[in-house]
């Protein structure tokens, strides 16, 4: 482990500080440089990946390889798949982290705070006591592991 806490600054991608690409899910699907890779899982039609401004430690994202933007234009084997990952998903975080529950969903359409508009879901690993003395007088979260750390840990164990 690292001798620091690592601070994810997301207020800088939402204030537009984003890699210019057209989306970054897809850049994340062809490896492009200008995005950080922290997939823990791929194959021809899905990728599982950490999400690089957590609100946990091991919120992931899942998402098809082909770029859609409406959950109706999935095919019913995708969405079944997508399914068949979330659970996946589920049992890899249980084993490693123990949460005491997890939220899991979509955000679709911009008032629904989605920033990418390729389909994607979040599962995110949730605990007891969350809150800390830092997050309420900072009044930011610091995770206190790297996502790669995090990465490592969790894509040793994403085998279907």
């Amino acid at each position: 482990m690292r001798n620091y806490l690592f601070n994810t600054e997301k207020i800088n991608y939402v204030k537009g500080d984003k890699p210019k690409v057209e989306c970054i899910l897809c850049a994340i699907r062809d490896k492009l440089p200008e995005v950080t890779q922290l997939e823990v899982y791929r194959n021809d039609d899905f990728i599982v990946s950490l999400n690089l401004y957590p609100y946990n430690p091991g919120h992931l994202m899942v998402f098809p390889t082909r770029h859609i933007e409406e959950l109706a234009d999935m095919t019913d084997n995708e969405v079944l798949f997508m399914n068949q990952l979330t659970l996946k998903a589920i049992t890899v975080l249980r084993d490693e982290y123990n949460p005491s529950g997890f939220n899991i969903g979509y955000n679709l359409g911009s008032d629904s705070g989605a920033s990418l508009y390729h389909i994607h879901q979040h599962i995110v690993p949730r605990y007891r006591n969350e809150i800390g003395f830092i997050d309420i007088i900072g009044g930011a979260r610091v995770f206190v592991i790297d996502p790669l750390v995090v990465q490592e840990k969790l894509k040793k164990n994403f085998i279907l």
